[in-house]
């Protein structure tokens, strides 16, 4: 059997979950967490995890003279999409202004999930 650890993010407690898996790669026991928050994390962390990127992105025809606008994925992508979304956002420019919550770019590496602005940059 194999034993994978993590650390749940499913409230502040940060419980050390244990996670056994059996020879098929199922999950056979989980062990550790205090509440349901951590056995729901622990499977979704193992059998397909996922996570929001943040980034930025240049601007062009700021008034204050900002450069960039941070953004993030408006929902979390598959962990293994990061790296294509992180290649999607080289070379993006976009004009000012921009508004918290604004589609930067739509449907990011093909996940269907786009990346909204995180600042308003006037």
């Amino acid at each position: 059997m194999e034993t994978r650890s993590l650390t749940c993010i499913g409230c502040p407690l940060g419980c050390q979950i244990e996670v056994m898996m059996n020879e098929r790669g199922e999950i056979a026991l989980i062990t550790g967490n205090t509440c349901q928050n951590g056995e729901k994390y622990a499977r979704k962390e193992v059998t397909s995890p996922t996570r929001i990127v943040t980034s930025s992105v240049r601007v062009y025809g700021s008034k204050t003279g900002e450069r960039t606008v941070p953004l993030k994925t408006a929902s979390d992508i598959p962990k293994s999409k990061i790296m294509d979304v992180i290649r999607d956002l080289a070379g993006v420019s976009v004009p000012c202004p921009v508004r918290i919550g604004d589609v930067l770019y739509k449907n990011i590496a093909g996940t269907g999930v786009d990346a909204v602005a995180t600042k308003n940059v006037d």
